[in-house]
């Protein structure tokens, strides 16, 4: 049975649709050592934009987020924005004045999913990055954050947490599928890879992963290759449930670390050492994506999680589905 994510159709489309970007984007040269000079003249911050043609979450970032006029006039006001494409062979000058193209660039930053927001201090270290579409009123909050220079006080967790509370459920959502505490998270040789979730409760694409992107038949089978565990987020009572050298760094440190995002998800070889991390926002064909790309072992081979995706996409189209990376 065909799941809900494709549908039989006769044609195809020929290229990924261009995304249009904001006209008050920077026309830059992509000397990203001048632009931070500039910025500075202007007393903004860089914002570098790493997206790519044909990506839905470019497309609402675009057309959703910037369409709004708090959203665009806090961005112009405080941020200097340039576009960049993950694929695109254009020269680049980074920072500290070395060349490269922005592909390799986009690999250098670790940029593996599309959008990625980076916004730059004033001597050109990155000072937070958005991986993944994020909705307005999220987005807005790390803006404000941003703005407001508020990382000595806070994580962008915790600003959020405070800040841009959803309509959603109050608790958390039960699967059977979860591992149960207490967990021992060491893996053995031979043994099912693991994946740890990071939620919180009143996360509204949490409920939407739950409800939606674990039901779906190819992300059911998925499920059955891995032990899952998951974890509330700032709930540090969590993390004392677990057992299990570099996995406990994992859980603990993506406190420590400011996780800023609902729902990560990264999963873990046997040998317990992360390989994969995904980060906010995310539709079922890229949720099941990613569970297939570490499933596969993928990543031993492909390690650009995009390259996975275009080809999965690929075959799928040849077999006569149409791929909606939006459904």
């Amino acid at each position: 049975m065909v799941s809900a994510v494709f549908a039989q159709a006769p044609t195809q489309p020929a290229l990924p649709r261009p995304i249009d970007i904001p006209p008050w984007f920077t026309q830059s040269f992509l000397d990203l050592h001048d632009e931070l000079q500039a910025a500075a003249q202007e007393k903004k911050r860089l914002l570098l934009y790493f997206g790519q043609d044909g990506c839905p979450y470019c497309r609402r970032l675009m057309e959703v987020n910037f369409s709004q006029r708090t959203i665009v006039d806090k961005t112009r006001a405080n941020f200097r924005a340039v576009a960049l494409d993950i694929w695109g062979d254009l020269d680049v000058t980074w920072t500290d004045r070395r060349r490269t193209t922005e592909k390799q660039l986009a690999k250098q930053l670790n940029v593996q999913f599309t959008p990625t927001l980076l916004f730059l201090d004033e001597q050109g270290r990155v000072e937070a990055r958005l991986n993944g579409y994020w909705p307005p009123h999220r987005f807005e909050a790390a803006l404000d954050y941003l703005i407001t220079r508020q990382s000595s006080r806070l994580t962008l967790a915790e600003y959020l947490e405070r800040n841009a509370r959803e309509a959603a459920r109050d608790e958390l959502n039960s699967e059977p599928f979860l591992m149960k505490a207490p967990f021992d998270l060491r893996r053995k040789a031979g043994g099912k890879p693991l994946a740890v979730l990071f939620e919180t409760r009143s996360c509204r694409a949490c409920d939407e992963m739950h409800a939606e992107g674990f039901q779906r038949p190819e992300m059911r089978a998925l499920i059955a290759r891995f032990d899952i565990a998951r974890f509330a987020l700032n709930d540090a009572s969590e993390a004392h449930h677990a057992v299990g050298g570099p996995a406990r760094r994992v859980v603990v440190g993506a406190r420590a670390e400011g996780e800023s995002t609902r729902p990560p998800w990264c999963s873990s070889t046997p040998a317990t050492a992360e390989v994969f991390r995904f980060e906010g926002y995310l539709r079922p064909f890229h949720l099941t994506g990613a569970f297939d790309y570490v499933a596969q072992g993928a990543y031993r081979t492909q390690p650009e999680f995009q390259r996975f995706l275009q080809s999965k996409a690929e075959r799928l189209r040849e077999q006569g589905q149409v791929v909606d990376l939006w459904r």
